[in-house]
C-alpha cells in the first residue's frame, strides 16, 4: 500500500504547495502526528486536508408543520432526484447563514431559521451534513437553476424511493418522527 494511504482514508489530492508550488511528499510530519500529510519538501509547509460542511434546511410549512419543502435537482449528482435545500458551506459564514442562502439559492425560499436539526457525517466522502428547521414564511418558490421544480409534501406523499442522498432520507424521517412526538431534539449519527 502507498505511503500516502491511511486506514479509512483515500489518496491525498494536494499535489503541490499552496504556499511555493514545490511538489509535495506524502509522509508522516514527524512532530508526533499519526497522519500522513501532504508537506512540502522545499518550504516545509504541513497541508491538513479536512472534511467539508455541507449546510441546509428543512422547511416546513403550515401551522403543525405538516409539509416539508423538497428540490428535485437539476444537477449532478443525483439528477431528477429529490432534496432538501443544502449545499457546501462558503468561507465567511456560518452554518445557518449557508443553509439560508443554499435555500434561496435553490427553492428561492424566503425561512426563518430555527434550531440546528441533524448532524450527519458522511465519512466515505469526506462530509458532515448540518441541516436547520427552518419556518417557511411563502409557499411561493422561485427555484433556481439547480433545482427543476420545488414543492411542499406531505409525510405520506414524500418520494422517499426518489430522494436524492441518505443524510435527506434521515433528516426527513427524524423530522417526522418528532413531529409526532410533538417536540423537536438535535439528532446525530455517522451514514456509512
Amino acid at each position: 500500500m502507498p505511503a500516502h494511504y491511511t486506514w479509512g482514508m483515500w489518496p491525498s489530492k494536494i499535489k503541490h504547495c499552496r504556499e511555493c508550488g514545490t511538489a509535495v511528499e506524502h509522509r508522516l510530519p514527524g512532530d508526533g502526528d499519526t497522519k500522513v500529510r501532504a508537506i512540502c519538501p522545499r518550504c516545509g509547509t504541513i497541508h491538513y486536508e479536512n472534511p467539508l460542511n455541507v449546510v441546509g434546511t428543512v422547511p416546513f410549512w403550515g401551522p403543525q408543520g405538516e409539509q416539508v419543502l423538497l428540490c428535485k435537482r437539476n444537477i449532478e449528482p443525483r439528477w431528477g432526484k429529490w432534496t432538501l435545500p443544502a449545499g457546501f458551506m462558503e468561507l465567511g459564514e456560518s452554518t445557518a447563514q449557508g443553509a439560508v442562502r443554499e435555500t434561496q439559492e435553490e427553492a428561492g425560499a424566503d425561512i426563518e431559521i430555527l434550531d440546528l436539526f441533524t448532524v450527519l457525517n458522511v465519512v466515505r466522502v469526506g462530509q458532515v451534513h448540518l441541516y436547520y428547521r427552518a419556518r417557511l414564511l411563502s409557499d411561493v418558490f422561485q427555484p433556481g437553476h439547480e433545482t427543476q421544480e420545488a414543492r411542499l409534501f406531505r409525510e405520506e406523499d414524500i418520494p422517499w424511493e426518489d430522494l436524492a442522498f441518505r443524510t435527506v432520507r434521515e433528516t426527513l424521517r427524524c423530522y417526522f418522527a418528532d413531529r409526532r412526538k410533538g417536540q423537536f431534539g438535535v439528532h446525530t449519527g455517522d451514514i456509512s
